[in-house]
């Protein structure tokens, strides 16, 4: 009987977190900033176990945080917000110079390498349903590779 009741239990709590799409980041880094610089980018990279999109960041540190786009356009590099990234199963979505990324505007103050970030990522689903991932990006001179880790997982 108790074998039984523990496996039912075990099947309840994997079922439950079947339910909930499992998003990784990775990576996670913003570019430090200089005297009297407004904005600086937030890279990283995505995957997740079912298709979501990232609808939104936001971080307790900074006031203006916005998910952006750098394209080409008639062979200008332009920068807009984007409505969302598209996190698509078995491929890794990378927020990188030059492309989609995580903008932080009106920052008050410089963002020196060695600090972090701490950032709060919303996903929606395919059904729309909302989750939230909280990562910290390591604070890098803007010169630097971009080879260390920082990582985050749903909640």
């Amino acid at each position: 009987m108790n074998v039984l009741r523990s496996f039912i239990s075990v099947a309840l709590v994997m079922g439950a977190t079947a339910a909930q799409a499992q998003i990784s980041i990775d990576n996670a880094w913003a570019r430090s900033t200089v005297p009297g610089q407004k904005a600086t980018g937030v890279f990283m990279t995505i995957a997740s176990e079912k298709p979501v999109t990232l609808v939104k960041a936001s971080s307790p540190a900074i006031k203006t945080v916005e998910v952006h786009e750098m394209k080409v356009i008639d062979g200008v590099m332009k920068m807009r917000e984007v409505a969302g990234v598209e996190v698509l199963p078995g491929k890794v979505t990378e927020l990188k110079p030059g492309g989609y990324h995580v903008m932080l505007m009106n920052l008050e103050a410089p963002i020196s390498a060695g600090s972090k970030v701490p950032l709060l990522l919303t996903f929606k689903d395919a059904a729309g349903k909302e989750s939230s991932v909280k990562i910290e990006a390591e604070v890098r001179e803007r010169t630097a590779p971009s080879s260390a880790k920082a990582s985050g997982h749903a909640h």
